[in-house]
């Protein structure tokens, strides 16, 4: 099997690592990738927001499959251009994804499958955004509706911190259109859990769960990021929990856009909070987190791309993919100044050094390799993965592995996975 990957970042690096270990598939190609890509696969220069483009490669290749992992080409309508031309795809069409790409949209979906989540007002005006806010209690959430890149969240503890936050979206349109409607909810308050499922459309299959860290500060201050780390097992989320999460939320979602004519096949990646009435969702993603699946693929038992390929078929038979006993740690390695203005260029140095670690993969998130020497070319450079008996050696894997990577200025947290390993509770 050939297997095409869309995308070129952390989370596409470790697809494509899960994808090529798999005994069906003969080789992956990966558009566009990156440096630590394109030593396990061939990269191919095509943007991955332009669905023409990307199904004239997959028809050029000839690839078996095609596995879209960001949410941008998604939303775009990558896989929508694929199934046309009889591709087999996995992956999302646009109006599915509008589960991740509408916050409004999503909310709608919710509500209608009776799915629990926080209560929530969306709207364009920012004078009704303000009136609408007496229905809250502080902390405030004000969300813009659209893709923002992972920032257009902004908690705030009073009534003049969300007055500033709608401004700024609505007005100062600070997340340009994606913040041209805004979404008020409800703060969810408790330990939050990401559980991932694949779909084919009818039913879902859980992978393991993660919890990641969002805030680039440890102790969890500060903006928040695209991720800083993330862990799994997750010890707050046992198997009834987690059974709850399918019945009482992925599946009746899963059920609910069958029935408005958009079936949802591919990744259905759900924010929880576990609050005292149970677990709430307070998002969904239509794609593999990041860095979580820099966690979750390296746990993953059995084949990826069997699986992936039954889901794109509508074949899926299970409800729980098999997990390893390992656990694995991740920390992401980012540029100084990340999550705001950064410098790209500077050389990555040390990697040699791990090569023949069992216990450590390194996933590279915002490399480029020029005249023969490996460089920063991102916010998030790398995503440092420990693997151990259990969380407190993978993390220990984990640091030790970033400590022998050397990039100018660069920093990382110093505290992912700390809080489960000392005891449960909230680690975002």
């Amino acid at each position: 099997m050939k297997v095409l990957v869309i995308g070129g970042g952390g989370r596409e690096h470790a697809l494509c690592w899960s994808l090529a270990r798999a005994p069906e598939v003969d080789e992956v190609v990966c558009a566009p990738g990156n440096a630590g890509i394109a030593r396990l696969a061939r990269c191919a220069h095509v943007k991955p927001e332009d669905p023409s483009a990307v199904r004239a490669l997959a028809e050029r290749e000839a690839a078996d499959l095609v596995v879209v992992g960001p949410e941008g080409p998604l939303v775009a309508g990558v896989a929508d251009a694929l199934r046309e031309a009889g591709i087999t795809v996995f992956g999302p069409s646009a109006a599915a994804a509008r589960l991740e790409g509408s916050k409004a949209f999503a909310k709608d979906v919710l509500h209608q499958a009776g799915v629990p989540t926080g209560a929530h007002w969306t709207g364009t005006d920012p004078d009704a955004a303000k009136e609408a806010l007496e229905g809250f209690a502080p902390p405030y959430v004000v969300k813009a509706d659209g893709l923002a890149a992972g920032k257009g969240v902004t908690v705030c503890d009073t009534r003049a911190e969300a007055h500033a936050a709608i401004d700024e979206a609505l007005l100062a349109r600070a997340f340009g259109e994606a913040g041209a409607r805004v979404v008020l909810e409800e703060h969810l308050a408790g330990p939050e859990l990401s559980v991932f499922a694949i779909s084919d459309g009818k039913r879902v299959a859980l992978l393991a769960p993660a919890q990641d860290h969002k805030r680039v500060g440890e102790g969890d201050t500060g903006p928040n990021t695209g991720g800083m780390g993330a862990y799994s097992p997750v010890p707050i989320a046992d198997d009834a929990l987690l059974e709850r999460v399918r019945r009482e939320a992925l599946q009746p979602t899963i059920e609910a856009m069958a029935a408005r004519g958009t079936p949802y096949q591919g990744v259905l990646y759900a924010g929880l909070v576990l609050t005292r009435e149970g677990p709430k969702v307070l998002e969904y993603n239509c794609r593999f987190g990041d860095p979580e699946a820099q966690v979750i693929l390296p746990r993953l038992a059995g084949s990826l791309a069997a699986t992936l390929r039954s889901a794109a078929r509508g074949r899926l038979s299970q409800t729980r993919l098999p997990t390893t006993d390992a656990a694995a740690v991740t920390v992401v390695l980012a540029a100084a100044g990340y999550p705001g203005r950064y410098e790209k260029g500077a050389r990555i140095r040390g990697l040699e050094s791990l090569a023949a670690r069992e216990d450590v993969l390194v996933f590279h998130a915002g490399t480029v390799k020029r005249e023969g020497q490996l460089l920063a070319d991102g916010g998030r450079i790398l995503a440092v993965t420990g693997l151990g008996a259990d969380l407190s050696a993978a993390r220990d894997a984990a640091y030790d592995a970033v400590d022998r990577i050397h990039v100018e200025g660069a920093f990382c947290r110093r505290d992912i996975a700390a809080q489960a390993i000392e005891g449960p509770g909230r680690a975002d």
